[in-house]
């Protein structure tokens, strides 16, 4: 299976980029993954141009052909103006309208202070339902004062089972398709349903 992460960290070293390593970290605990990881700040200037120009550089269309052809998604922003970035949204932005339809997602987010917690609420995950994904039940959060403090590494690890469950059940579900059920008339169910 693939597991891509899109991380969305300006500084280096980011802690946007270093929770997504943990999140990959753990769903690599959970399941057998190859993992990809695309660095939006490495793509800024291709995504700009593609809005200007409308294709796609080399490297930019590397990482939407990595997105799509995922078998699931972890993505992270840090919090800028009480929602996620400007270059996150551009890149999602960029992509085909289809490509996340029904791929597993995990959504994350990192900054100052806790009180912007609720961005993954009120910004992602709203974006990720329009955009058809299917996000995990479990969003994670990291404001300055979580990292190396008890609870952040147990809601790492739940968010990523539930991804892990999540691309497990829908990669088995592809190779092994059920069978096809019989179509039957609507009018031949009611006859059906009256001879009982």
């Amino acid at each position: 299976m693939k597991l891509v992460v899109v991380s969305a960290g300006l500084s280096v070293p980011s802690s946007t980029r270093l929770l997504a390593d943990r999140l990959a970290a753990a769903v690599g605990r959970q399941a057998r993954v190859e993992l990809e990881v695309v660095e939006l700040r490495d793509l800024a200037v291709e995504i700009a141009h593609n809005f200007t120009n409308g294709f796609p550089g080399r490297r930019l269309a590397a990482a939407q052909e990595a997105v799509t052809e995922a078998d699931g998604l972890i993505v992270v922003t840090p919090v800028f103006t009480a929602s996620y970035s400007g270059l996150f949204k551009s890149f999602f932005d960029v992509l085909d309208k289809d490509a996340l339809a029904g791929k597993p997602v995990l959504i994350a987010a990192t900054g100052g202070t806790a009180r912007h917690s609720l961005v993954l609420e009120h910004a992602l995950r709203p974006l990720f339902a329009y955009l058809r994904a299917v996000v995990v039940p479990t969003a994670v959060y990291a404001a300055s004062e979580d990292w190396g403090a008890e609870g952040l590494e147990s809601r790492v690890e739940r968010a990523a089972g539930e991804l892990a469950a999540l691309m497990t059940g829908l990669t088995a579900a592809g190779r092994d398709k059920p069978e096809e059920l019989p179509v039957v008339p609507f009018a031949e169910q009611l006859a059906r349903l009256g001879a009982s």
